[in-house]
């Protein structure tokens, strides 16, 4: 199978959370990027909304790259089943290749690791390490009231005129117009 020339990397929960559509969204984002001819970058596990975005992705035929630290292979049971496995040595080198290897990065609901990546990607961003869309999928409300506080947060001088940087969808398709990678993404070369 040929590496496609732009990959999403897909952060998100290794557990499946109480709503039904958190998986079905992450299912339907995978599916979506395949059918584009996009492929998946994520945290390499097979659980949770991780195993659904690849689960989705590879039922379409898509290239899925799974990035995962070895202190976590046995925890969030790496993936077997896909195009690529990357164990690195630690989170910082995990989050390096997966932004290094993306073009743009959609957020799925998740947990702190997920706020983390989330955060760091944006701060990467306003430092301009990198120009690549940063869009939160706002499943069902589920990020409402962090969204509230970022607005909080810009209205007291925090982020210093960028909170737009993070692009907000509702949808899959939201997601993927948001990220528009039609046009050539500059790539910087990202550290830990």
């Amino acid at each position: 199978m040929q590496i496609p020339e732009k990959s999403v990397a897909v952060f998100c929960a290794s557990a499946p959370g109480a709503r039904r559509q958190y998986a079905q969204e992450a299912e339907e984002l995978g599916r979506a990027l395949a059918q584009r001819g996009l492929g998946l970058i994520y945290g390499g596990g097979k659980t949770g909304l991780m195993g659904a975005v690849a689960k989705g992705a590879l039922s379409a035929g898509g290239y899925v790259v799974g990035v995962i630290p070895q202190l976590l292979v046995d925890l969030e049971i790496a993936h077997d089943g896909l195009n690529e496995l990357h164990v690195t040595t630690t989170m910082h080198t995990r989050k390096a290749l997966m932004a290094e290897r993306a073009h743009a990065f959609i957020i799925l609901p998740g947990g702190y690791g997920t706020l983390e990546e989330m955060f760091e990607a944006l701060a990467w961003q306003t430092l301009r390490i990198h120009a690549k869309p940063v869009i939160l999928l706002n499943v069902d409300g589920f990020y409402d009231a962090l969204l509230h506080f970022l607005d909080v947060c810009d209205r007291e001088g925090m982020l210093r005129g960028n909170r737009s940087v993070l692009l907000v969808a509702g949808s899959v398709e939201q997601a993927l117009r948001l990220a528009d990678l039609h046009q050539p993404a500059p790539l910087a070369a990202i550290g830990p």
